[in-house]
């Protein structure tokens, strides 16, 4: 497969680069900045240099053209003010979805976040509760696309921890953490199995190996 990331070097997207690179797929990783792009190379991805805030539809079409998949996992990150959590979580999502479906690209993976799906509770921190609004609009316009074969997947509080490799992953796993080394081998066995398509799945950590967890929601 050819599967191009947005947000190629965020600490997810760099470590779902290095499995997909070493299983044989072609991967290419979109980033903001050419000196990120070492990053990328070293982690066995073609990096694209393109500005999420700022390219056109037709700019991003061009990276996706050749590509079997799609994934989301851009973000506006830490220090980040509310705007930008509207612009980069919500607004480079449905930008990337749109060139995906201009393309062709029917398999597409978002990267969201637990919570997502409600509104924040009162006394949550403004930025954060802006973050997760924008990701639930995210998946919301994601969903909404018939021309799309989408899987959401929303990670509980992430670490870095050394995955273990195992997880639970359901429709609703109740709150929990989950190591990033997981959550990227988590990615690549949803982009390998087309049966999750059409699904908005919890991760956290728990003690099902991961190929068997996403069998069991295929």
């Amino acid at each position: 497969m050819r599967i191009v990331i947005a947000g190629g070097h965020g600490r997810i997207a760099l470590r779902l680069e290095r499995l997909l690179a070493g299983r044989g797929d072609e991967v290419a990783g979109v980033i903001r900045r050419p000196a990120q792009a070492g990053a990328l190379l070293a982690a066995g991805a073609e990096p694209v240099v393109c500005d999420l805030e700022s390219a056109s539809v037709g700019d991003l079409v061009r990276h996706l053209e050749s590509a079997d998949a799609a994934v989301f996992a851009a973000g506006a990150g830490p220090g980040s003010g509310i705007e930008r959590k509207d612009t980069v979580d919500r607004g480079a999502a449905a930008l990337f979805a749109d060139a995906a479906e201009a393309a062709g690209v029917r398999r597409f993976v978002v990267v969201s976040s637990m919570g997502a799906d409600r509104e924040p509770p009162e006394g949550t921190d403004p930025v954060f509760a802006a973050y997760l609004r924008a990701k639930g609009a995210a998946d919301a316009d994601v969903r909404s696309r018939a021309g799309l074969d989408w899987t959401v997947l929303r990670p509980g509080r992430l670490t870095d921890d050394p995955g273990t490799g195992l997880v639970r992953l359901a429709e609703s796993t109740g709150r929990g953490a989950v190591s990033r080394d997981d959550v990227a081998a988590v990615l690549a066995a949803l982009l390998a199995e087309p049966g999750t398509a059409g699904r908005t799945l919890e991760l956290i950590g728990g003690d099902t190996p991961v190929a068997e967890a996403v069998k069991a929601v295929a």
